[in-house]
């Protein structure tokens, strides 16, 4: 019998709102996961072809990436900012909406922009590339959390995180000024695992057919 498939998803919000989908194409993960006490990392399915590993976002890149995982969930934020090679999102699963913005002071919107800025973020890549489009010399700051922070501290002049409401940007003093990428969930495989072993393109089949289903529904 061959290996479990290894289906990575990653914590937090987006994997509430992809569970549903998930449990409709077959991966119910057994009731371990569930238990909000539980420091397990990785869970059986209720198939025993699959099993479910939880890490961070941007871990679930690169775990199918390197091919630990073949198939995973993850916001095409994470997929942008390390552009994997050997990662391919062959579907958008139209979840987890959100986006990628600049944001700064609200005092101090406005005015010509300087040759270099320091920005707080945790996407370096994609900071770096958004500024230098605009012939600005981008020095980042990296940070995990508590983004909203680093203007009122005067460790940067500006932020890029994610932003969905925007309420937690105006909390802080600070309003969002450029939207860099819009976000969704996407399914990711990794390359040579799509092309060596059919479970993984059966799955892949398996959630376009229901992201079309759900989009006809609606």
């Amino acid at each position: 019998m061959p290996e479990p498939l290894t289906f990575a998803v990653p914590k937090g919000r987006i994997l509430d709102e992809v569970l549903p989908l998930m449990e409709r194409a077959g991966l119910m993960p057994d009731d371990e996961f569930h238990d909000k006490k539980s420091r397990a990392l990785a869970f059986a399915c209720k198939d025993p072809g699959m099993r479910i590993i939880r890490v961070r976002a941007f871990d679930v890149a690169t775990f199918v990436a390197h091919g630990a995982a073949q198939v995973g969930i993850v916001g095409s934020d994470v997929i942008e900012e390390f552009a994997y090679s050997d990662l391919y999102a062959p579907v958008d699963l139209d979840v987890g909406h959100c986006r990628l913005s600049v944001a700064e002071p609200a005092g101090e919107v406005g005015g010509p922009l300087p040759s270099h800025l320091r920005i707080a973020s945790k996407y370096p890549n994609l900071t770096r590339k958004h500024f230098e489009g605009l012939g600005i010399q981008a020095e980042v700051v990296k940070l995990n959390g508590a983004m909203e922070l680093a203007p009122t501290l005067g460790l940067s002049s500006r932020i890029v995180d994610l932003v969905s409401t925007g309420r937690t940007l105006k909390e802080n003093g600070l309003v969002e000024t450029s939207r860099i990428l819009d976000i969704s969930a996407r399914l990711i495989v990794n390359r040579a695992a799509l092309k060596t072993d059919e479970r993984v393109s059966a799955l892949v089949e398996r959630f376009r057919s229901l992201v079309s289903e759900t989009g006809m529904a609606a």
